[in-house]
């Protein structure tokens, strides 16, 4: 069901808002508005300006709850440091200490790994780097030549060239080496090895020894370095770990005050008598309403008005859905397709009902329907996810029609059927001859159903006020005369029974025709209004002719939508056939690894394939006759998990 709601003006002295806040409305659910643009009545309104002061106090806390070992839990035991906002400061100190720390070696790893990547391609060189460096009449290139040059500087430079090129390491792409050259003829050589793209690496003037013996000291500096960067992280953790229960709890107690805080963001100021008031507005419950209005009823400092005239202000009233436990989970359905809005049904335990039993009917199935309970709860007691309990409370229809039908993990012979066996079962029909009885079954369900969906349109047409929708649409009082009386000769002609007289049947099947095209022209008189865009008579009557064919043929394809139950309750029974088929089940020497891939073959595969046709019968076949979802949920400022 849908909660009523009431939209509440709360007022008081601008100092006393974080008491109000703390005191009364931490305990209730309220959905906060701008009160600067809902109130239109009210005149010399002023934002609440001020800076929130818990804000970055909460990034500590973030910064440092990521260090927390996720492997230990603290309980909310209410238990909360002296001065909460001193603790989380204090330890933050600490924290921040060990972080530059790491900070500081890291930038030191950063410049070591730069160094090594500098020195690593020359690694095979076997002659000492310091030395080199210092040489006064030898002119030393270290540098990179691509593969290619590479190759000609062998083939037709090298034995013709005053210098010597030792090789190092190599990649996917160059050669690195060093090349000497007397000075005399450093430019002669430059050149030469400029025009075949030698790219030069500038080696620091710090390095000593091979370069393989100063890669291996970087390498162990750089491992030191790591070593010490992970100890001071788990010094960190172990900080954080050790104070993790005074951590959360003072969390809680700033997240708390910094959340009633923010509710300035949404106040208004007035001045009055040369006091400053704040002024709140915005939807709460009725039930939370009449409390919370009875726990500040002795408080003088404030103020709280209910305002039921809606001209007032602007938003329309948040939907806030209550449904029994056992089908809230089925609110999951009612969200994907959209929220009602307040003047209409919910359609939650419409949905729970009937999706649970078309499932069943569709899986029916006594093993399976059992599987899907016990695997659906499991997922449920660990995940608390809404579609593991749909999938439970599917098994149990399914369950009950594997009885209806005499199915035990595919096998019929284990029990008897207490209905029908889906395959088997055929019904005699007048002009038609023999028919699956299941599909002649489901048929008169779908009619039945969508009877149901009309039923609730009307319903939904009066609490809107819509005497067009109500009386004179497809799916309103018209609609339902029309195709309850189709039904009502269906039903009569199929029995044998007498069919009522022409003239009755005239004005069943022919006067809701006529209403339900004229609907445009009646709802405006009814409603004492001109049509704003009219059209010629002759125009009017092409564009009804043509809806009312539209009309006519979708109650033909809906209800024969509905033939699908009875396919998959067929289709269903036909592949567990096969199954045991194939797993040697009627020799007498079933393969019970087949027999049990089998099943759950099925259960996954046609259990999902079922699960989205009955969502689109529900959406498409029911929820579009009588359902808009237009409403907007409703989004307390504190959220309680307990309400």
């Amino acid at each position: 069901m849908i909660e009523k709601m009431s939209f509440l003006n709360i007022s008081g002295p601008k100092a006393d808002i974080d008491r109000v806040a703390l005191q009364y409305l931490s305990k209730y659910e309220i959905e906060l508005e701008n009160a600067l643009s809902e109130l239109k009545t009210e005149e010399n309104l002023t934002p609440y300006v001020q800076s929130n002061p818990y804000k970055d106090t909460l990034t500590m806390v973030s910064k440092m709850r990521r260090y927390l070992d996720s492997s230990v839990e603290f309980p909310d035991n209410g238990h909360c440091p002296d001065d909460p906002d001193d603790f989380i400061h204090n330890l933050y100190h600490k924290f921040m200490e060990i972080q530059d720390q790491r900070t500081a070696l890291k930038t030191q790893r950063e410049d070591l790994r730069e160094k090594l990547k500098v020195i690593e391609p020359f690694r095979p060189l076997d002659f000492d780097i310091g030395s080199v460096l210092h040489y006064q009449f030898i002119k030393f290139r270290f540098g990179r030549i691509s593969k290619d040059y590479y190759h000609k500087l062998e083939k037709y430079v090298y034995e013709d060239l005053d210098a010597i090129f030792l090789r190092g390491g190599e990649d996917a792409s160059y050669v690195y080496g060093v090349y000497f050259v007397s000075l005399p003829l450093v430019d002669k050589i430059d050149t030469i090895f400029t025009s075949l793209h030698f790219e030069r690496v500038f080696i620091p003037a710090d390095f000593t020894g091979k370069p393989s013996e100063s890669c291996a000291a970087l390498e162990q500096q750089i491992e030191d370095i790591t070593t010490e960067i992970d100890d001071l992280r788990q010094k960190m953790v172990k900080m954080i770990t050790d104070n993790g229960e005074d951590l959360q709890n003072a969390c809680r107690y700033i997240t708390t005050r910094s959340d009633n805080f923010d509710i300035r963001k949404l106040a208004a100021c007035t001045d009055e008598k040369h006091q400053a008031f704040y002024i709140l507005c915005g939807w709460m419950s009725s039930r939370d309403t009449a409390d919370f209005q009875k726990e500040v009823e002795n408080d003088p400092n404030v103020f709280v008005v209910v305002d039921d005239d809606r001209t007032k202000f602007f938003s329309s009233p948040p939907v806030k859905l209550k449904n029994p436990k056992l089908i809230r989970p089925f609110e999951l359905f009612v969200r994907m397709y959209g929220l009602p809005s307040p003047s209409e049904i919910d359609p939650t335990p419409f949905i729970a009902i009937t999706y649970t039993f078309i499932f069943g009917v569709m899986f029916g199935d006594v093993g399976q329907g059992i599987f899907l309970i016990l695997v659906g709860l499991l997922i449920y007691k660990k995940k608390k996810a809404d579609l593991a309990a749909i999938i439970s409370m599917a098994g149990v229809f399914s369950t009950i029609f594997g009885f209806m039908f005499g199915s035990f993990f595919g096998f019929e012979n284990v029990i008897q059927p207490v209905w029908l066996r889906p395959i088997k079962a055929m019904t005699t029909l007048p002009f038609i001859g023999k028919l699956n009885t299941i599909f002649i079954v489901t048929i008169a369900f779908g009619m039945f159903l969508i009877i149901l969906s009309m039923i609730l349109h009307i319903i939904n047409g009066i609490r809107a006020k819509d005497p067009g929708e109500t009386w004179f649409d497809a799916n309103g009082l018209a609609g339902l005369i029309f195709y309850g009386g189709v039904v009502m000769v269906l039903v009569l002609y199929m029995s044998g029974k007498t069919l009522p007289g022409t003239i009755v049947l005239l004005v069943m099947f022919i006067v809701p025709l006529v209403l339900i095209a004229l609907k445009e022209p009646l709802t405006y008189a009814l409603e004492h209004r001109k049509n704003p865009n009219p059209t010629s008579v002759g125009m009017f009557i092409t564009e009804a002719f043509f809806e009312l064919f539209e009309m006519l043929l979708s109650y033909f394809s809906n209800t024969l939508s509905f033939v699908r139950i009875g396919a998959f309750a067929v289709s269903h029974a036909a592949m567990m056939e096969v199954v045991l088929m194939l797993a040697g089940a009627e020799a007498g020497t079933p393969n019970w690894v087949g027999v049990v891939l089998g099943n759950l073959f099925v259960i996954g595969m046609e259990g999902l394939i079922v699960g989205i046709q009955v969502l689109r019968l529900e959406y498409y076949e029911m929820f579009s006759r009588f359902y808009k979802g237009g409403g907007r949920e409703f989004k307390p400022f504190i959220r309680h998990t307990g309400k």
